[in-house]
């Protein structure tokens, strides 16, 4: 290997004319979003259709689910925060599997700008999905 492409410990390799190099975004989901969403997906389940997540009381890199429930993208868009940020995923009345990121207008810059750059990291674990919603607090599964 030539100098140009040495390896650093530590980050993930990315294409050249970005230099290799690609450092993480540093989010940590909390295993409890992936066990939520696996309820989420289990079609023997009735009693969770939707889960909102976000940053874990004054951590900027810890992200658990804050609110979970039955009522689909209705009931969702109702308990989104109303002066924060969230990521979150719904089963649709259709058997689908949606996710969203959702950034409210009160919600500070800062924050809004963290969740942007971790908004991937959560999303992932989000497995099956079909799309990516745009999520309003208003919002039915009959506007989609």
């Amino acid at each position: 290997m030539g100098d140009e492409t040495k390896l650093l410990a530590g980050t993930m390799q990315t294409d050249p004319r970005s230099g290799h190099i690609k450092k993480s975004s540093g989010v940590n989901p909390l295993p409890v979003i992936a066990e939520t969403w696996q309820k989420i997906r289990d079609n023997n389940n009735h009693d969770v259709d939707w889960l909102i997540a976000g940053y874990d009381g004054n951590s900027k890199t810890d992200i658990t689910v804050l609110a979970s429930g039955n009522g689909g993208i209705a009931e969702c868009a109702r308990n989104l925060p109303v002066n924060d940020v969230c990521f979150g995923g719904c089963r649709r009345k259709t058997g689908r599997f949606t996710k969203f990121y959702y950034a409210a207008e009160g919600a500070s810059v800062m924050k809004k700008g963290r969740a942007s750059m971790h908004k991937n990291g959560v999303l992932n674990v989000m497995e099956g999905c079909d799309d990516e919603l745009a999520m309003k607090p208003d919002l039915a599964d009959s506007d989609l």
